[in-house]
């Protein structure tokens, strides 16, 4: 992919989520609530064939073994159609629905957000025999690419727009005052302890934080049919979930 993907903020692309989100709405005669149907707002109103692959295989690119995916998904816009790894197949993968359907919102953001920058060029040679070449391979070691990094805020943002996830939050707190999670168990370290080991406690300790993190962001993620990391990130993003103390006073839970 050689074409030059321009900035958009994240304001821009939170506004055509929810655009999209909208239009889908008032086509269907629907109120939109959570979880969002992806599928449909992909396959109905997009207009998007979605098929299932090895996408290591049907790029040529070698898969690491004993590792999940590089190769989440890729779209061909000239052919309206989206791939998916067969390792993000919900039917074949119990509990792997939170990304199968965050790709289908990436993919659905690079439809939005990109393809009016692939206009067609008859002379373009296709790598792929016999069909055209994919618009984008999105591989997770590309995550911050900046197109990647669009496609991803793009998902974000339609599987969790900000007025359902501001209401959730209301429904399970009576109110949208953002919460502060502190860090449950802080290790003092003597001086005379090691860098190595000190950054190995250190590290269990984040991982702690990370787990305690998720068992908080649990019934959003379930609310929303995404996964806690994703969820988690969003509502870090929207800031009514904090990790650490702020310089103003915040409300805080845990211990």
């Amino acid at each position: 992919m050689n074409q030059f993907v321009p900035y958009l903020s994240e304001a821009a692309i939170e506004r055509d989520a929810a655009a999209l989100l909208a239009e889908y709405a008032h086509a269907r005669g629907v109120i939109i609530s959570p979880p969002i149907p992806i599928e449909d707002i992909v396959e109905k109103h997009l207009k998007l064939g979605i098929e299932f692959d090895d996408t290591h295989k049907l790029f040529g690119i070698p898969r690491e073994c004993k590792r999940d995916a590089d190769i989440l998904g890729a779209i061909f816009f000239e052919e309206a159609r989206i791939v998916i790894d067969e390792s993000l197949d919900p039917v074949e993968r119990r509990g792997i629905e939170g990304r199968y359907r965050f790709t289908l919102g990436h993919e659905g953001g690079h439809w939005r957000l990109h393809r009016w920058i692939f206009a067609k060029n008859p002379s373009q040679t296709t790598l792929f025999s016999g069909s055209e070449a994919p618009s984008f391979i999105c591989r997770s070691s590309e995550a911050k690419r900046r197109e990647e990094w669009q496609a991803d805020l793009y998902a974000s943002c339609l599987l969790m727009p900000k007025n359902l996830v501001v209401d959730a939050w209301r429904e399970r707190f009576g109110d949208t005052n953002p919460r502060l999670l502190r860090r449950k168990n802080h290790i003092a370290l003597p001086d005379c302890v090691s860098d190595e080991i000190a950054a190995a406690l250190h590290s269990f300790e984040r991982q702690s934080d990370d787990d305690f993190m998720n068992e908080f962001v649990r019934p959003f993620a379930k609310k929303f049919l995404v996964s806690m990391v994703a969820m988690r990130i969003r509502l870090e993003k929207l800031g009514i979930l904090r990790r650490e103390i702020p310089a103003q006073r915040t409300l805080a839970i845990g211990a």
